[in-house]
Order: C-alpha cells, then structure tokens, then sequence
C-alpha cells in the first residue's frame, strides 16, 4: 500500500476543512484534504453570520464568493401571531461585519472547495477515512476511495472537519450526548413566484409557530426560497401522510407563510433531519484536533453551525501553525477554553429560545436599544466579545432581562 506524507492532513472539505486547509497552506505547509462525498452535495445551514466572514476573509475566499452573487443579509426577523422584531446588523454592539449571506450550501460548499484546490491544496473526493494509528511525531491514515484503493497518509496532525460525519470522535469513541433535547426539522426548497419586496430577501425570517415549534424562511438570490420548520418530534406526529403532504400542511397553519408559499412547487421532496445535538469528550489530543461540528452541533435556530466551523478552524488552524513549528501550545487553555465560550453563549440562547425567555425578550412593547446592539451582537455571531455583557454573562443577562419586563408589564397591568 503506498504512503503519502504530508504536514497536515484535513477532514471534511466543508467550511471547516477548507478554512483550515487554506489558512495552513499560506503559512508554507503541505496539507491534503479528503472527503467522504461527493460535492457539491446538499447541506442545510444556509444562513450565514457575519462573524464568519472574518474567518473566511483570512482563508482568501471572499473574492471567489461575491462573485456567485448569493443573496447579502443584513439581519433577521422575528415573527410572532403578526408581531415584528428585527435585528439589524448595522447596529450591533461589537465591530465587525455587519452583512453577510445566505446561500444554497451545495454551491457555496464547492465553491470553497475548489478554491482551496486553486491553493494547491488536492481535494479528494469520495474518499473514506478507515482508521487512523498515533504515533509520538506522526499519525498514520488509511482511506479508501469510491474503488476500493486503499491508501495511507502520513501527516505530522490531523484537523478533523467532518461536521456530521464525526470520524475521530467515532473512531476514538469519544462522542457523548449534549445537554440539549432532541429535535426534529421538516424542510425542502420551494419555488418562490410570490416573493416581494415585503418578504425581506436580505434577511432570514423566523416565524414562531407556536411554543417550542419555529419557522426558518432563507430567500436566495436564485428565487428559491429556504423553509423549514422546527420542533419536538412529538408535535410532527400528529400529522399524517407524506412529507410533503405534512410540510404542505404545516404551510397552510402558518398565517404568514399560507399566502405566500401555498401551493409552490417544492424543488425537492421535503427531507427530515432530528436528533442532530451531540458533542465529544474533548476537543484535541496528540496529533489531531477537532473543529466545526465535530465539537459540538447545537441547534439550527440562530445559524451558528457554519460560524462556529469557521471560526473554530480559523482558531485551530494558528495554533496548529505553532505546533508544526516547535512552539509549545496549550489546547486546553487557547482551544478548548476559547471555543467553549463561544459554544456555551449559542447554547445559552437556543434554551433561551425555546424555553421562552427570548419570546420574553423579542417581542416586548419597548426595547432598551442599547440591550438589543448587544443581543444583535450575538445573533451576528461575535459571541467572543467579552466587552458584551450579554456575552460575558449571556445565561444570567437573558433571565435578568427577561425577569425585568415581566415585572414591568406587571406594574404596567396594574395601574
């Protein structure tokens, strides 16, 4: 069996993988993707947050990406029983970004893909990873492609972008339950003949469907329009027939969507996708680290899946830098630590969403906007600015918050 060898070997060419890829490359490495699927290939998380265009601004992919003209957005909208609340980047907290996109995951997948490949970094397609042995200075992989040749890949690390496909924590046993409960989407594509200026193509829509069940609506620049609809799996259960005929259903219930998307001719047949939270036991060991889902997928609700692969493989990828060039690094401290922060503030949030503090929250008659720079900060993904409050503290700010409109609408009922 031949042997390649390279200084790092990457998992997974989506966003993950590929930022890392990139990043390590320009720093004079020799790196080497491989990849279960074939791309491009569908994926939900399609709504982009503007955090992440940091990440992918250093990885030399943005030039690539405006020119496939995805749709920009700016912000988000929640709805609720004809209630309105919008967040708008370009009044956020933090600085940074205040746009970014929305796109269709199979073309933006592969057009990070084969811009990494226009790196020199070889992407291999259909390619599986069927064990991996550690050694002191090196780890050896052997993969199989789409034929049945088997080859083994001599790396000095291994960055791990799977996403769901999860291969060291799978092949390490590493992988454990998160705290969150499961959760089950019904989506599809659709046609969107209805679409108007109204509809708010530059951002996402979140339409509350009823307690504990939420609406995602992502425009593409395409026509094609994102939707899906989120809940326990208990509340899909009282519907009965196809997915389409569910989903169909579930559209006419829903005020907001029935005028607009009845009757539109779905792309494709409506997919399933539950039971997604999980996350590992610990994020690094000897020679490898993991990025991107393969840490942890929390919850599809605020858009952090392609934020956190991102922005977790930037990260990664300047320690992993260090690493190959003798330098000691602490991957407990400025690994772990550092993501964590950003993960737990996203989870804080998800609960905070389905619990019902951010209802609380959201759609209160009167907003502090200073609070909601702060909150719109978070919704925009820096949840690394400690500066924030609503970062720093983001279990115990959000139950503040929402204790103190209680109690003033409260007052207010009284009088």
């Amino acid at each position: 069996m031949s042997i390649e060898k390279v200084d790092v070997l990457v998992i997974g060419a989506g966003p993950a993988g590929t930022v890392a890829a990139s990043i390590i490359n320009k720093a004079g490495f020799k790196v080497k993707i491989v990849e279960k699927q074939k791309f491009p290939r569908f994926v939900i998380g399609e709504s982009l947050l503007p955090r992440c265009m940091e990440a992918l601004t250093e990885a030399g992919f943005i030039d690539a990406l405006k020119e496939k003209g995805f749709q920009e957005k700016f912000g988000a909208k929640f709805v609720k029983n004809g209630k309105i609340c919008d967040y708008f980047f370009a009044d956020q907290f933090t600085p940074g970004w205040n746009w970014t996109w929305q796109v269709p995951r199979a073309e933006f997948d592969k057009t990070l893909a084969d811009t990494v490949e226009t790196m020199g970094v070889p992407v291999c397609y259909e390619t599986m990873v069927t064990g991996i042995i550690f050694n002191d200075t090196h780890s050896l992989t052997t993969v199989e492609d789409v034929n049945g040749n088997k080859t083994e890949i001599e790396a000095r690390f291994i960055i791990d972008g799977s996403g769901y496909g999860r291969v060291i924590p799978r092949l390490l046993n590493l992988d454990k339950p998160s705290n969150l409960p499961p959760r089950k989407a019904l989506f599809t594509h659709t046609v969107d003949l209805n679409r108007s200026i109204d509809d708010e193509p530059n951002r996402i829509t979140i339409v509350v469907h009823k307690p504990g069940v939420w609406v995602w609506v992502i425009p593409f620049s395409s026509g094609i329009t994102s939707v899906g609809f989120v809940g326990d799996p208990d509340f899909f259960d009282q519907y009965k027939g196809s997915n389409e005929q569910v989903l169909r259903e579930l559209i006419s219930t829903q005020p907001y969507l029935a005028k607009r998307l009845k009757d539109v001719e779905f792309v494709f047949d409506p997919q399933i996708l539950q039971s997604w939270s999980t996350t590992t036991d610990k994020f690094y060991g000897d020679g490898f680290v993991l990025t991107g889902n393969v840490t942890e997928f929390l919850d599809p609700i605020f858009s952090s899946g392609v934020t956190l692969a991102t922005v977790s493989s930037q990260h990664a990828s300047h320690l992993v830098i260090r690493k190959l060039k003798g330098e000691e690094v602490d991957w407990e401290e400025e690994y772990t630590k550092q993501l964590l922060q950003g993960v737990n503030t996203f989870r804080s949030y998800v609960m905070a969403w389905y619990d019902g503090t951010l209802d609380t929250i959201f759609f209160a008659k009167e907003q502090n906007h200073e609070i909601k720079k702060m909150i719109c900060s978070v919704l925009a993904g820096y949840v690394w600015d400690l500066e924030n409050p609503f970062v720093k503290d983001h279990d115990i700010a959000l139950k503040k918050l929402a204790r103190t409109i209680e109690l003033r609408v409260l007052v207010d009922e009284d009088m």
